[in-house]
């Protein structure tokens, strides 16, 4: 009898260990939770773009008689170039500063208004730009506004239709302003890939034409007036300095 008793006590403090022995043996199976690396756009970043650009430009004359022959047309051209900047991030928010340099070969030539013997062309062959960047980060995909300082080289000639010979010409460099919108996204730890668009506003420059010019149709030229504004459409490839950000543990 003394024996069965003894048994008894011995399985149910037995019954009552098992619960407590699963639930840890649980726990020390369950697996860690995963590692996810995670973007991180903050660093400098040097890199090289590409792609189109598109100037929309008025020139008015200036004669004894007043402002006269407004004369509008658009122009475009191939542009190259690179930039060069710097960013920080702060949760998914990414702010920046860019400096941008482009050689470009945006250039027209037409038949002026007030004498179809003489032809104007005008040629931007230089932009430049100083922005500041603001962007949301969906991990290595960036979406930004940026904005700031334009700067542009110009020229500008007139011509003798029949002869060729050049009547008056200006060069010029220009400062604007710059308002566009970009797309970014990092296909390794250092090195993205983007598209951007750009409108640049120049405003208007003027210039004097100190012994005045007069064309083959006998008018006498002062002076011209010219205004511009630029669109640009960019790919844009860039290295950044730096990598991913400190692993972290995926929460659920």
């Amino acid at each position: 009898m003394k024996k069965l008793s003894i048994a008894a006590i011995g399985f149910a403090a037995l019954s009552m260990m098992a619960p407590a022995m699963a639930a840890d043996m649980a726990v020390k199976a369950a697996p860690p939770p995963p590692v996810v690396a995670v973007y991180n756009w903050t660093g400098f970043y040097i890199g090289a773009n590409g792609g189109w650009g598109q100037s929309h430009g008025c020139v008015d004359f200036l004669t004894p008689a007043g402002t006269v022959a407004s004369d509008c047309a658009d122009r475009s051209g191939g542009l190259a170039g690179g930039q060069i900047g710097y960013r920080w991030q702060m949760n998914q928010f990414v702010l920046g500063l860019e400096a941008q340099g482009d050689w470009a070969d945006i250039k027209q030539t037409r038949v002026s208004l007030i004498d179809p013997l003489v032809s104007t062309t005008g040629k931007t062959d230089g932009i430049g730009l100083f922005t500041a960047q603001v962007g949301w980060a969906w991990n290595a995909s960036l979406f930004y506004l940026k904005g700031g300082a334009a700067v542009t080289r110009n020229r500008f000639d007139i011509f003798n239709n029949v002869t060729g010979v050049g009547l008056a010409s200006a060069g010029h460099t220009r400062w604007g302003g710059a308002l566009g919108v970009g797309w970014e996204y990092g296909f390794t730890p250092n090195w993205t890939f983007g598209i951007e668009y750009d409108h640049l506003w120049m405003g208007r420059d003027n210039t004097t034409f100190a012994a005045g010019v007069v064309t083959p149709g006998g008018f006498t030229l002062t002076g011209s007036g010219v205004t511009q504004d630029i669109d640009m459409v960019t790919l844009r490839l860039n290295y950044r300095f730096g990598g991913y950000g400190a692993p972290i543990a995926a929460r659920y």
